[in-house]
Protein backbone atom coordinates (compact mmCIF):
# COMPACT_ATOMS: atom_id res chain seq x y z
CA UNK A 1 0.00 0.00 0.00
CA UNK A 2 1.08 3.46 -1.09
CA UNK A 3 0.72 6.66 1.26
CA UNK A 4 0.42 10.07 -0.04
CA UNK A 5 1.59 12.90 2.36
CA UNK A 6 -0.84 15.86 1.32
CA UNK A 7 1.24 19.32 0.44
CA UNK A 8 -0.78 21.18 3.32
CA UNK A 9 0.25 17.78 5.97
CA UNK A 10 4.33 18.21 4.77
CA UNK A 11 4.23 21.92 4.38
CA UNK A 12 2.57 22.09 8.56
CA UNK A 13 5.46 19.17 9.51
CA UNK A 14 8.14 21.52 7.78
CA UNK A 15 7.05 24.32 9.96
CA UNK A 16 6.70 22.87 13.23
CA UNK A 17 10.59 21.90 12.95
CA UNK A 18 11.52 25.16 11.58
CA UNK A 19 9.82 26.33 15.22
CA UNK A 20 11.72 23.38 17.09
CA UNK A 21 15.12 24.57 15.95
CA UNK A 22 14.40 28.19 16.30
CA UNK A 23 13.28 26.97 20.26
CA UNK A 24 16.54 25.42 20.39
CA UNK A 25 18.63 28.52 19.45
CA UNK A 26 16.61 31.10 21.21
CA UNK A 27 15.81 29.13 24.39
CA UNK A 28 17.88 25.57 24.62
CA UNK A 29 21.00 26.85 23.69
CA UNK A 30 21.32 29.79 26.42
CA UNK A 31 19.71 27.49 28.81
CA UNK A 32 22.75 25.30 28.27
CA UNK A 33 25.44 27.68 28.37
CA UNK A 34 24.20 28.93 31.59
CA UNK A 35 24.42 25.46 32.89
CA UNK A 36 28.08 25.01 31.56
CA UNK A 37 28.88 28.22 32.84
CA UNK A 38 27.77 28.02 36.22
CA UNK A 39 30.82 26.72 37.47
CA UNK A 40 29.23 25.86 40.98
CA UNK A 41 31.39 23.01 42.57
CA UNK A 42 32.73 21.84 39.31
CA UNK A 43 29.55 21.82 37.24
CA UNK A 44 26.84 20.86 39.87
CA UNK A 45 24.24 22.63 38.36
CA UNK A 46 25.05 20.83 34.72
CA UNK A 47 25.35 17.26 36.56
CA UNK A 48 22.20 17.59 38.40
CA UNK A 49 20.58 18.36 34.95
CA UNK A 50 22.28 15.26 33.16
CA UNK A 51 20.92 12.87 36.04
CA UNK A 52 17.49 13.72 35.39
CA UNK A 53 17.94 13.67 31.70
CA UNK A 54 19.34 10.84 32.23
CA UNK A 55 16.53 9.36 33.92
CA UNK A 56 13.91 10.60 31.40
CA UNK A 57 16.02 8.85 28.15
CA UNK A 58 16.12 5.76 30.17
CA UNK A 59 12.28 5.25 30.88
CA UNK A 60 11.63 6.47 26.98
CA UNK A 61 13.73 3.46 26.08
CA UNK A 62 11.89 1.24 28.85
CA UNK A 63 8.75 2.34 27.01
CA UNK A 64 10.21 2.08 23.34
CA UNK A 65 11.62 -1.34 24.32
CA UNK A 66 8.46 -2.60 26.14
CA UNK A 67 6.65 -2.49 22.88
CA UNK A 68 9.29 -5.11 21.28
CA UNK A 69 10.09 -7.59 24.49
CA UNK A 70 9.73 -7.99 28.16
CA UNK A 71 12.13 -6.22 29.98
CA UNK A 72 13.12 -6.47 34.17
CA UNK A 73 11.31 -4.28 36.49
CA UNK A 74 11.13 -0.54 35.66
CA UNK A 75 11.69 0.75 38.88
CA UNK A 76 15.16 -1.32 38.97
CA UNK A 77 16.25 -0.36 35.63
CA UNK A 78 15.50 2.90 36.25
CA UNK A 79 17.47 3.18 39.63
CA UNK A 80 20.71 1.55 37.66
CA UNK A 81 20.65 3.83 35.34
CA UNK A 82 20.43 6.62 37.36
CA UNK A 83 23.23 5.20 39.51
CA UNK A 84 26.07 5.68 36.60
CA UNK A 85 25.26 9.42 35.74
CA UNK A 86 25.25 9.99 39.78
CA UNK A 87 28.71 8.52 40.00
CA UNK A 88 29.98 10.85 37.18
CA UNK A 89 28.73 13.59 39.03
CA UNK A 90 30.17 12.66 43.00
CA UNK A 91 33.60 12.32 41.10
CA UNK A 92 33.16 15.55 39.42
CA UNK A 93 32.16 17.44 42.28
CA UNK A 94 33.87 15.27 45.01
CA UNK A 95 37.71 14.91 43.48
CA UNK A 96 38.31 12.71 46.86
CA UNK A 97 36.05 9.74 45.17
CA UNK A 98 39.10 9.53 42.45
CA UNK A 99 42.01 10.11 45.26
CA UNK A 100 40.93 7.33 47.59
CA UNK A 101 41.58 4.77 45.15
CA UNK A 102 43.89 3.93 42.23
CA UNK A 103 41.50 3.90 39.64
CA UNK A 104 40.47 7.26 37.44
CA UNK A 105 37.02 8.03 36.57
CA UNK A 106 36.96 5.56 33.96
CA UNK A 107 37.86 2.96 35.19
CA UNK A 108 34.94 3.62 38.80
CA UNK A 109 32.46 4.05 35.87
CA UNK A 110 33.12 0.61 33.74
CA UNK A 111 33.19 -1.07 37.37
CA UNK A 112 29.82 0.35 38.36
CA UNK A 113 28.60 -0.60 34.87
CA UNK A 114 29.50 -4.03 34.99
CA UNK A 115 28.20 -4.96 38.53
CA UNK A 116 25.21 -3.36 37.08
CA UNK A 117 24.88 -5.22 34.29
CA UNK A 118 25.68 -8.48 36.86
CA UNK A 119 22.58 -7.75 38.88
CA UNK A 120 20.47 -7.29 35.97
CA UNK A 121 21.72 -11.22 34.45
CA UNK A 122 21.31 -12.07 38.47
CA UNK A 123 17.98 -11.06 38.75
CA UNK A 124 16.86 -12.87 35.68
CA UNK A 125 18.49 -16.00 36.55
CA UNK A 126 17.24 -16.24 40.37
CA UNK A 127 13.72 -14.82 39.90
CA UNK A 128 12.40 -16.10 36.26
CA UNK A 129 10.19 -19.04 36.40
CA UNK A 130 9.95 -18.91 32.34
CA UNK A 131 13.41 -18.10 30.29
CA UNK A 132 11.42 -18.58 26.89
CA UNK A 133 12.02 -14.57 27.32
CA UNK A 134 15.36 -14.40 29.09
CA UNK A 135 17.90 -13.67 26.70
CA UNK A 136 16.23 -10.59 25.07
CA UNK A 137 14.94 -9.33 28.39
CA UNK A 138 18.70 -9.25 29.66
CA UNK A 139 19.90 -8.26 26.57
CA UNK A 140 17.44 -5.27 25.88
CA UNK A 141 17.50 -4.36 29.63
CA UNK A 142 21.68 -4.44 29.47
CA UNK A 143 21.46 -2.34 26.22
CA UNK A 144 19.21 0.94 28.34
CA UNK A 145 22.00 1.26 30.94
CA UNK A 146 24.79 1.28 28.23
CA UNK A 147 22.97 3.90 26.20
CA UNK A 148 20.91 6.14 28.70
CA UNK A 149 23.67 5.66 31.94
CA UNK A 150 27.13 4.98 30.90
CA UNK A 151 27.25 7.03 27.20
CA UNK A 152 25.45 9.87 29.65
CA UNK A 153 28.67 9.77 31.75
CA UNK A 154 31.14 10.79 29.32
CA UNK A 155 29.14 14.16 29.08
CA UNK A 156 29.83 14.24 32.68
CA UNK A 157 34.14 13.63 32.66
CA UNK A 158 34.15 16.87 30.68
CA UNK A 159 33.75 18.64 33.59
CA UNK A 160 37.17 17.10 34.97
CA UNK A 161 39.31 18.15 32.06
CA UNK A 162 42.62 20.12 32.52
CA UNK A 163 45.30 20.74 30.58
CA UNK A 164 47.99 20.20 32.75
CA UNK A 165 46.56 22.00 35.88
CA UNK A 166 44.14 24.41 33.58
CA UNK A 167 40.82 24.06 33.99
CA UNK A 168 39.24 23.74 30.34
CA UNK A 169 36.26 22.24 31.11
CA UNK A 170 33.52 25.32 29.82
CA UNK A 171 35.63 25.15 26.44
CA UNK A 172 35.69 21.33 26.02
CA UNK A 173 31.66 21.25 26.52
CA UNK A 174 31.24 23.97 24.41
CA UNK A 175 33.13 23.06 21.82
CA UNK A 176 31.44 19.47 21.95
CA UNK A 177 27.84 21.14 21.59
CA UNK A 178 29.05 23.63 18.93
CA UNK A 179 30.62 20.55 16.63
CA UNK A 180 26.76 18.20 17.31
CA UNK A 181 24.75 21.21 17.08
CA UNK A 182 26.23 22.19 13.56
CA UNK A 183 26.09 18.81 12.22
CA UNK A 184 22.30 18.73 13.48
CA UNK A 185 21.56 21.81 12.04
CA UNK A 186 23.79 22.07 8.72
CA UNK A 187 22.33 18.79 7.72
CA UNK A 188 18.84 19.53 8.37
CA UNK A 189 19.32 23.07 6.27
CA UNK A 190 21.02 21.43 3.25
CA UNK A 191 18.54 18.15 3.03
CA UNK A 192 16.20 20.49 3.23
CA UNK A 193 17.38 22.91 0.51
CA UNK A 194 19.06 20.82 -1.96
CA UNK A 195 18.18 17.00 -0.69
CA UNK A 196 15.31 16.33 -2.49
CA UNK A 197 16.46 13.65 -4.84
CA UNK A 198 18.38 11.81 -3.51
CA UNK A 199 16.88 10.48 0.26
CA UNK A 200 16.30 7.41 0.93
CA UNK A 201 19.94 6.50 0.85
CA UNK A 202 19.55 4.91 4.69
CA UNK A 203 16.30 2.82 4.84
CA UNK A 204 15.96 3.72 8.61
CA UNK A 205 15.32 7.15 7.77
CA UNK A 206 14.33 7.43 4.25
CA UNK A 207 13.61 11.27 4.94
CA UNK A 208 17.84 11.61 5.07
CA UNK A 209 19.68 12.45 1.87
CA UNK A 210 23.44 12.24 1.00
CA UNK A 211 23.38 15.99 0.66
CA UNK A 212 22.32 16.23 4.64
CA UNK A 213 25.28 13.94 5.14
CA UNK A 214 27.83 16.05 3.62
CA UNK A 215 26.05 19.48 5.03
CA UNK A 216 26.51 17.70 8.63
CA UNK A 217 30.33 16.68 7.98
CA UNK A 218 30.74 20.33 6.89
CA UNK A 219 29.10 21.90 9.66
CA UNK A 220 30.81 19.80 12.66
CA UNK A 221 34.14 20.61 10.86
CA UNK A 222 33.74 24.14 10.20
CA UNK A 223 32.53 24.47 14.57
CA UNK A 224 36.18 22.68 14.79
CA UNK A 225 37.83 25.12 13.39
CA UNK A 226 35.60 27.51 14.87
CA UNK A 227 36.66 26.49 18.64
CA UNK A 228 40.20 26.05 17.43
CA UNK A 229 40.19 29.68 16.73
CA UNK A 230 38.29 30.87 19.48
CA UNK A 231 40.71 28.76 21.93
CA UNK A 232 44.02 28.18 20.08
CA UNK A 233 46.21 27.89 23.18
CA UNK A 234 43.37 24.69 23.57
CA UNK A 235 42.81 22.90 20.65
CA UNK A 236 46.52 23.70 19.22
CA UNK A 237 49.33 22.19 16.61
CA UNK A 238 47.77 20.83 13.69
CA UNK A 239 44.38 22.04 12.06
CA UNK A 240 44.29 18.76 10.26
CA UNK A 241 43.34 16.89 14.12
CA UNK A 242 40.69 19.60 14.25
CA UNK A 243 39.37 18.87 10.81
CA UNK A 244 39.49 14.58 11.56
CA UNK A 245 37.46 15.66 15.28
CA UNK A 246 35.08 17.44 13.52
CA UNK A 247 34.15 14.81 10.54
CA UNK A 248 34.12 11.85 13.29
CA UNK A 249 31.57 13.56 15.22
CA UNK A 250 29.53 14.44 12.61
CA UNK A 251 29.63 10.49 11.70
CA UNK A 252 28.98 9.70 15.31
CA UNK A 253 26.24 12.18 15.42
CA UNK A 254 24.71 10.89 12.75
CA UNK A 255 24.94 7.60 13.53
CA UNK A 256 23.20 8.06 17.05
CA UNK A 257 20.34 9.69 15.14
CA UNK A 258 20.02 6.80 13.01
CA UNK A 259 20.02 4.25 16.03
CA UNK A 260 17.22 5.90 17.35
CA UNK A 261 15.23 5.99 14.40
CA UNK A 262 15.77 2.07 14.11
CA UNK A 263 14.97 1.64 17.78
CA UNK A 264 11.51 2.92 17.00
CA UNK A 265 10.63 1.55 13.88
CA UNK A 266 11.71 -1.63 15.40
CA UNK A 267 8.81 -1.01 18.36
CA UNK A 268 6.78 0.47 15.90
CA UNK A 269 6.44 3.88 17.38
CA UNK A 270 7.34 7.56 15.78
CA UNK A 271 8.43 9.80 18.59
CA UNK A 272 10.35 8.85 21.75
CA UNK A 273 7.83 10.86 23.76
CA UNK A 274 6.11 13.76 24.07
CA UNK A 275 7.66 16.16 26.55
CA UNK A 276 9.34 18.80 24.01
CA UNK A 277 6.92 19.82 21.73
CA UNK A 278 7.81 20.10 18.37
CA UNK A 279 10.80 17.45 18.72
CA UNK A 280 8.87 14.42 20.32
CA UNK A 281 10.68 13.04 23.62
CA UNK A 282 14.23 13.75 25.26
CA UNK A 283 15.73 11.02 23.60
CA UNK A 284 15.04 12.88 20.18
CA UNK A 285 17.11 15.38 21.86
CA UNK A 286 20.46 13.44 23.39
CA UNK A 287 20.38 10.64 20.59
CA UNK A 288 23.08 12.66 19.21
CA UNK A 289 24.93 13.72 22.17
CA UNK A 290 25.03 10.04 23.86
CA UNK A 291 26.82 8.47 20.44
CA UNK A 292 29.26 11.32 19.88
CA UNK A 293 30.33 12.10 23.22
CA UNK A 294 32.46 8.68 23.98
CA UNK A 295 34.17 9.69 20.59
CA UNK A 296 34.74 13.33 21.16
CA UNK A 297 36.33 12.46 24.64
CA UNK A 298 38.57 9.71 23.48
CA UNK A 299 39.60 11.41 19.99
CA UNK A 300 40.65 14.49 22.66
CA UNK A 301 42.57 12.49 24.62
CA UNK A 302 44.59 11.25 21.47
CA UNK A 303 44.97 14.40 19.93
CA UNK A 304 45.20 16.83 22.29
CA UNK A 305 46.17 14.71 25.58
CA UNK A 306 43.89 16.20 27.73
CA UNK A 307 43.26 14.69 31.16
CA UNK A 308 40.24 13.59 33.03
Amino acid sequence: MNFKIEPDVLELYKMSKVISRLGIFFIGIPLVLCLVFLNYFNHLPLHVFLILSSLLVCNELYNIFSYKTKLLNRALILVLNTVLPFCAALIAVLPVFTKLTFYSAEHILVLVLVVEILIVLSVEVFSASDFSDSLMKMAASSLILVYSGFLMTYISRFSIARMGEKDISNQLIVAFLLMVYFCDSFAWFFGVLFGKNNRGIVKASPNKSLVGFFGGIAGSIGAGILVRYIWPEIFSGNIIKIIITGAVISVSSITGDLTESVFKRSAGVKDSGTMIPGRGGVLDSFDSLLMSAPVFYYLIKVFYGFSF
